[in-house]
């Protein structure tokens, strides 16, 4: 992503923070797998908004008005028998040269410049209980000011976290965000459909799998999440992720996979059968979540609320389930009692960005939040029955059916990314087909 995009978003944060005041973030830290191997590193997404900046053990520092350069980036110095063994290092010049910082100091330093710093601010705004162990540091830097107030020395007198400014930004994508976000959309549905193409029975989830993780590192992006591929009962595990069990004939499989790219994420679920066709319980299940997707895209677009999309996909749902005898009485009455939650028992979307789940309120204040241009959003409702459900026939058993798309709020309505994936049963049937 290009440095100015960056350097913006910076610039953006200072004006809100206001001179006078400091801001400091810190990297995620390293995490250890098991004994000395440690997990794939992914850096703090906040940190990552605003910096581009992919190594561990670094500080980021804002200082809106500071004369010598209000961006400040500590990192590892450059050291050549450390790359040899771990991998090529910015540090301090290519902090300045690549990564925009107006000054770099090693990180190993941080004890002795920090606390100048922010000697004479009045409020730190930072990531409060993200990182304990930061936590305690940034306040021995400022208990070291206190000792020194007899001498002058001014101490901050408010920290507040900066998670409400920055999370509010980060809602709202830009052009090269939503760049990114298409080409982790295209990318996945590249996966998904191989999937498709390639499932049979017999195969074991495993092997799906395996083609999402091919498609995704032959164009060098990573997966946003841990994959879902679940057969039969498992697709009614809603976060199932052991991905290890044979697919049989006659049943679906569920999978819910996206990648990310330069940070940003996809998230696309789709479901179809194993053997290329529905069966009838199956068509009508799946043509059911397909009309609630439907009837809630619609509803996504700027002066509606973030909870239209998911009351029009539960009265779509509802209503089906009353047509299908799985639920009796009267849709309105249902509705208000939440008789649906029995089969669909989570909300029809999320937010999404550098997070999967990405940052952003819902609510401001008491009420649902309104949707605007720049938002980005998956749809995604389901319904799920497991086998021996209390009443139900078994011919529904082990159904699972969720359809999952990521929607763009623009100004005349919204754009789906992931709309070059087949999703209803006639476009997957018929793709499955063509392609065996």
């Amino acid at each position: 992503m290009n440095p100015n995009e960056f350097k913006r978003r910076r610039k953006q944060l200072m004006r809100m923070i206001g001179k006078g005041n400091i801001a400091i973030l810190a990297a995620a830290p390293q995490c250890i797998r098991n004994r000395d191997v440690e997990y794939p590193y992914r850096q703090d997404s906040d940190f990552l908004y605003l910096s581009g900046f992919l190594e561990p053990e670094s500080v980021l520092v804002l200082v809106p008005g500071r004369d010598h350069g209000e961006y400040i980036l500590f990192c590892r110095e450059n050291d050549p028998e450390q790359e040899t063994w771990h991998g090529r290092r910015a540090g301090q010049q290519g902090a300045v040269e690549t990564y925009g910082a107006d000054d770099s100091f090693p990180i190993s330093d941080i004890d002795d410049i920090l606390p100048g710093l922010l000697e004479g601010r009045q409020k730190v705004f930072t990531a409060i209980g993200r990182y304990p162990d930061f936590d305690q540091r940034l306040m021995g830097w400022v208990n070291r000011i206190k000792r020194q107030s007899r001498s002058g020395a001014h101490v901050p007198y408010e920290f507040v976290a900066i998670d409400h400014l920055l999370h509010d930004m980060r809602l709202y994508k830009s052009r090269a965000e939503i760049s990114a976000m298409k080409k982790a959309a295209r990318i996945s549905i590249a996966a998904h459909k191989r999937a498709m193409r390639l499932c049979r029975p017999g195969l074991h989830e495993y092997e799906i799998e395996a083609e999402f993780a091919h498609e995704f590192r032959r164009n060098n992006a990573e997966h946003a999440y841990s994959p879902i591929v679940g057969g039969g009962a498992n697709a009614c595990i809603l976060h199932y992720t052991e991905n290890n069990q044979p697919l049989n004939d006659g049943e679906l499989l569920l999978i819910d996979a996206g990648c990310e790219v330069e940070g940003y994420a996809s998230d696309i679920t789709r479901t179809f059968p194993v053997n290329g066709r529905f069966t009838p319980a199956q068509r009508d299940i799946h043509e059911i979540v397909w009309q609630a997707q439907k009837a809630a895209i619609r509803k996504v677009k700027p002066g509606n609320h973030w909870n239209d999309p998911h009351n029009a996909a539960v009265r779509v749902i509802t209503k089906g389930l009353v047509e299908l005898k799985l639920l009796k009485g009267n849709v309105t009455r249902l509705i208000k009692e939440e008789a649906y939650k029995r089969f669909y028992m989570h909300r029809t979307g999320h937010w999404l960005g550098l997070d999967v789940h990405d940052v952003g309120e819902y609510k401001v204040g008491d009420q649902w939040r309104l949707l605007e241009p720049g938002m980005v959003m998956t749809v995604e409702p389901g319904i799920y029955i497991p086998a021996h459900s209390k009443g139900v026939h078994r011919k529904w058993w082990n159904i699972g059916v969720r359809i999952e798309d990521d929607v763009l709020v623009t100004r005349t309505g919204c754009e789906v990314l992931t709309a070059g994936l087949p999703s209803r049963v006639e476009e997957i049937e018929a793709f499955m087909t063509e392609e065996r």
